[in-house]
C-alpha cells in the first residue's frame, strides 16, 4: 500500500462543520497558549525580572510547557491539537490532512495568536507584548539552525506520542510535547527565545510591533518540521494502518 501524499481537498471542505469546529478549536487553544506565554513574560517584566536570569528562564519555560499541554489537550479530539503551524505542514506533508483544512488552521492559529496578544495589551494598559528576537552577538543563522532542532525534537516528539499507535503513552500524550516545548526553552531561550512555532511569534510582534529576525521563527521551524515529519514518516514508523492514525479524519468523498 502506498504512503499518503499531500492533498490538495475541496474548496466544500472549508464549510464542512467537522472543519469548521476544527478551526474553531485551533483559534481558541492557540490562543490560550500564546496568552499564557507572553503574559509569563510580561509578568516577568512587572516585577523587574528579565528571561535572561536562571529563575526567569525556569518561570517562562514551566509558563510555556504548562500552556502548550493544556492547548494541545483541549484540541486534539477536534483538530488533532496541531496549535502550531509547524505541526500543521508535517500533517499535510504526510496526508493526513488536506491543504485546504491546513490554510484554516493556519488562519486561525495566527487570528488565535493576534487575539492572545491584543488581550494581554488592552488588558496590561502599560506594557506590551514583547515578542521574540535574536540575542546580541548570537547570529541570526546560529538562530535558524537552533530552531531547525528544537522544532525538529517537538514535531517528532508529536510523531511518536500522537500519531504512532505503538506509543506506550495512553490519554496524557499532550504532556509529552508540553515537556519537549519547555525543555527547549530551558535550552534554547537565551539565545533566541525559542520561538519553534511561528503562531506563537507572530501574535505578540503584530501587536508589539516588534518584526526583528522575524523571518528566523518561519524558516526554522518550517525547515525542522519538514526534516522531522520525512524522518519519522519513511524511517521510524512502518507504514500500517495500525499503526498511525489520521488526524483528523479526512472530509469523505461524497460531500
Amino acid at each position: 500500500m502506498p504512503r499518503r501524499s499531500i492533498i490538495l481537498g475541496r474548496t466544500n471542505e472549508a464549510v464542512h462543520p467537522d472543519t469548521v469546529r476544527a478551526t474553531v478549536a485551533e483559534f481558541i487553544a492557540t490562543a490560550i497558549f500564546v496568552f499564557a506565554g507572553e503574559g509569563s513574560v510580561l509578568s516577568l517584566g512587572k516585577m523587574e525580572m528579565d528571561t535572561w536570569t536562571e529563575s526567569g528562564l525556569l518561570v517562562v519555560a514551566l509558563a510555556h510547557a504548562l500552556a502548550f499541554t493544556v492547548a494541545v489537550a483541549v484540541a486534539m479530539n477536534l483538530s488533532g491539537g496541531h496549535v502550531n503551524p509547524a505541526v500543521t505542514l508535517s500533517m499535510v506533508i504526510t496526508g493526513r490532512i488536506s491543504v485546504v483544512r491546513a490554510v484554516l488552521y493556519w488562519v486561525a492559529q495566527l487570528l488565535g495568536a493576534v487575539a492572545a496578544s491584543l488581550l494581554l495589551r488592552l488588558s496590561i494598559a502599560d506594557m506590551r507584548p514583547v515578542g521574540l528576537w535574536v540575542a546580541p552577538g548570537f547570529g541570526v543563522w546560529n538562530a535558524v539552525l537552533l530552531e531547525i532542532i528544537m522544532t525538529f525534537g517537538l514535531v517528532y516528539t508529536f510523531f511518536a506520542t500522537m500519531i504512532d499507535l505503538r506509543s506506550s503513552l495512553s490519554n496524557i500524550e499532550p504532556l509529552a510535547v508540553g515537556f519537549i516545548t519547555g525543555a527547549n526553552i530551558l535550552a534554547g531561550g537565551v539565545f533566541d527565545g525559542a520561538g519553534m512555532n511561528p503562531a506563537r511569534v507572530f501574535g505578540p510582534a503584530l501587536i508589539g510591533w516588534q518584526w526583528k529576525h522575524h523571518w528566523v521563527y518561519w524558516l526554522g521551524p518550517f525547515i525542522g518540521s519538514a526534516l522531522a515529519t520525512l524522518i519519522y514518516e519513511f524511517l521510524v514508523m512502518p507504514f500500517d494502518t495500525v499503526t498511525y492514525t489520521l488526524q483528523p479524519p479526512l472530509i469523505p468523498e461524497d460531500y
